[in-house]
Parts: C-alpha cells; sequence; structure tokens
C-alpha cells in the first residue's frame, strides 16, 4: 500500500484534485473571451473560499502564463516535435497550499483584477457598461446623438457628463465614436488623455505596450482635439495620432480604406509585418498564436480576411511561408 504524506491525508489530497480541475476550468472560463462581470465576481469568491482555492487558481494561471511565454522562445528543431495533448493540468505544490495560503490568495486576486500578460480582461473591463468578447463587434448608444461602435475585446465605461459635454472612457480595445450636427461634444477618455470631438467620427484604440498604454486616434469626419497634459494636436479627416506616457505624438496621414476596414468585419493587411499580423490576428480569436520563428517577424503580409473566419488566415500563412502551425490546448498555436 501507497504510504500517505504524513502531513496530508487521502481526503485531502482528492479535494486538491478537484480544485485543479475547477482552478482549470475558471481559467479556460475567462480566456474564453465571453466571461462576465457575474463571473468575475463568483471567480473572486471562489477564490476567497480557502488558501487551497487560491493557489490551485494561481497555479492554474500561472502554467497557461508560462505557456504563453515559452512559445516564443521554442527553437525551430524542437518545434515540430512538441506533443499534443488534449488535457493539461497543472502541478499543485503542496507547499503552496500548507506554507503560501494567504500569499497564493493574495496573488489569486491580483490575477482577477490585472490579469498577467493581457490573458483575459480585467476586473475593470469586465464590469464596464458595454462590452465585447472575442470576434464580437457591437452597435451601442450610451448617450444622445452619441453613436459607438465596438470592435472585439473592446470595454466601454459611461461617465456623467459635465460641462465639455458627454464622457465615455476606453478601458481596453477599439472603437468608432460618432456624433451629430448640433449635438454637445463627446469627451472619450482613454490611458490619462482625451479626445474630443463635436459632429465628428473618429476611431479610439488603446493597446498595451512595452512601457504601458498607447493610444491611437484616427479621424474619419470633423475635427478632433487631443490631449494629454500639456500636449494636444488637431485631427482632421485622413489624420492619426498616438500617446503614451511619453505624450501626443506627430499627426500622421492615414489609409481611412484599411484603418475602417474592422468596421465593415474586414482585417486588411497591406505589406504589414508577420509579428504585427499575429498580434493583430490574437485580437480577434480566442487563444494565442506565437510565432516561433523570429526570422519571420518582419516578413510582409498582404490580404483580407474576414474577422468571422479568422482561422482561414492560419491556411493562408502556412502557403505564404512555407511554415507549419501546431495547435495545443487552450487555443494555442505555435507559428513557425
Amino acid at each position: 500500500m501507497t504510504r500517505l504524506n504524513d502531513s496530508m491525508t487521502q481526503g485531502q489530497m482528492q479535494r486538491l484534485d478537484l480544485l485543479q480541475r475547477e482552478a482549470i476550468a475558471w481559467v479556460q472560463r475567462i480566456d474564453s473571451g465571453h466571461a462576465t462581470s457575474a463571473d468575475a465576481e463568483t471567480l473572486q469568491r471562489w477564490c476567497a473560499a480557502s488558501p487551497e482555492h487560491a493557489a490551485a487558481f494561481a497555479a492554474a494561471s500561472g502554467v497557461w502564463r508560462d505557456i504563453r511565454r515559452a512559445g516564443a522562445s521554442i527553437p525551430r528543431s524542437q518545434f515540430e516535435a512538441l506533443p499534443v495533448r488534449k488535457t493539461s493540468r497543472p502541478v499543485l505544490d503542496r507547499r503552496l497550499v500548507l506554507g503560501g495560503g494567504l500569499a497564493a490568495a493574495a496573488a489569486a486576486c491580483v490575477a482577477v483584477a490585472n490579469p498577467p500578460l493581457g490573458l483575459w480582461p480585467s476586473l475593470r473591463e469586465l464590469n464596464a457598461d458595454y462590452r465585447t468578447a472575442v470576434g464580437e463587434q457591437r452597435q451601442v448608444r450610451p448617450a444622445e446623438n452619441v453613436s459607438v461602435r465596438l470592435n472585439t475585446q473592446t470595454s466601454i465605461a459611461v461617465h456623467p457628463a459635465d460641462g465639455e459635454g458627454d464622457r465615455l472612457e476606453l478601458l481596453a480595445g477599439q472603437a468608432l465614436f460618432e456624433t451629430v450636427a448640433s449635438a454637445r461634444p463627446l469627451v472619450v477618455l482613454a490611458a490619462d488623455g482625451r479626445s474630443t470631438g463635436s459632429h465628428a467620427r473618429f476611431d479610439v484604440r488603446r493597446m498595451n505596450g512595452p512601457a504601458g498604454a498607447v493610444v491611437s486616434v484616427a479621424c474619419f469626419d470633423g475635427e478632433v482635439r487631443i490631449e494629454r497634459n500639456d500636449d494636444s494636436a488637431i485631427l482632421r479627416p485622413a489624420q492619426s495620432v498616438r500617446y503614451d506616457a511619453n505624450g501626443v505624438g506627430r499627426v500622421a496621414a492615414i489609409d481611412a480604406e484599411a484603418e475602417s476596414a474592422w468596421q465593415r468585419g474586414i482585417v486588411l493587411f497591406r505589406a504589414t509585418p508577420l509579428a504585427d499580423v499575429v498580434e493583430e490576428v490574437n485580437r480577434y480569436r480566442a487563444g494565442r498564436i506565437v510565432l516561433v520563428n523570429a526570422s519571420l517577424a518582419q516578413r510582409p503580409v498582404s490580404g483580407r480576411f474576414r474577422i468571422d473566419q479568422m482561422e482561414e488566415i492560419l491556411v493562408r500563412l502556412e502557403q505564404a511561408f512555407d511554415v507549419r502551425t501546431r495547435k495545443l490546448p487552450g487555443g494555442l498555436v505555435l507559428l513557425g
């Protein structure tokens, strides 16, 4: 008969095994892009049920984080030899549960509120007034005379109007904002900056860069004023600008057709580096594509793809670059 560890009974081991499975199910649910604010609240209660619950979730999310990090560093020589498993179970270290329960509980709560590597929406995003899941687009009217089209994985909060006009905040993702003539100004807040438009149609996109949030604003009609701290810029049709922690950049001309393609359910690439293509496609599908062969990162890609058929691009990339894809659990795809 197998001798049980003195510090853990058979019943405790079975309970941890059940918690592991539940934790994995939670990670898959949150990472699916279809989680709701109710899911986030339920997950918080689940993690707070005991240190073991929190440790199980911390372990499960840690495994998925490590998979994503490791994918980009896999040598091409080992790429084709990777096994494909239908299930993946994290190893829950007994010491993590028995000795670091409080720390694990704290880490789990932080992971729910501020997900590592953007693996899933933050708690604030899940509690947004309007939100779209992976691959979803949505048209909303958050205020009178204001129309907003949300792109995939986008979250917007509605703030009370003030003397400046109607106020919306882009928490994550990308959206097209439109106001009508005679309407009061619309102020779109994003990452410590603001975009103000009257009788305008403009696109705001918030991305996560190495040094923090990066916001890109593109104007299609009317005029938009961009402000961040003491920096400002004025956009007119077919112009765009970016801002981040370093300030507001230079105004540049844009290809309006390419910039607005997503509004027609299309992703359009014109000699776009493959690394940028992969990053963009990851916004429209569950899971993640990891470019294994770094030498392909700057190869140009051109083409039009429907947002609701993003898996097609994997086939096209295989044909165009003579590369292979390796599919792993959780929607992870290695491309190299």
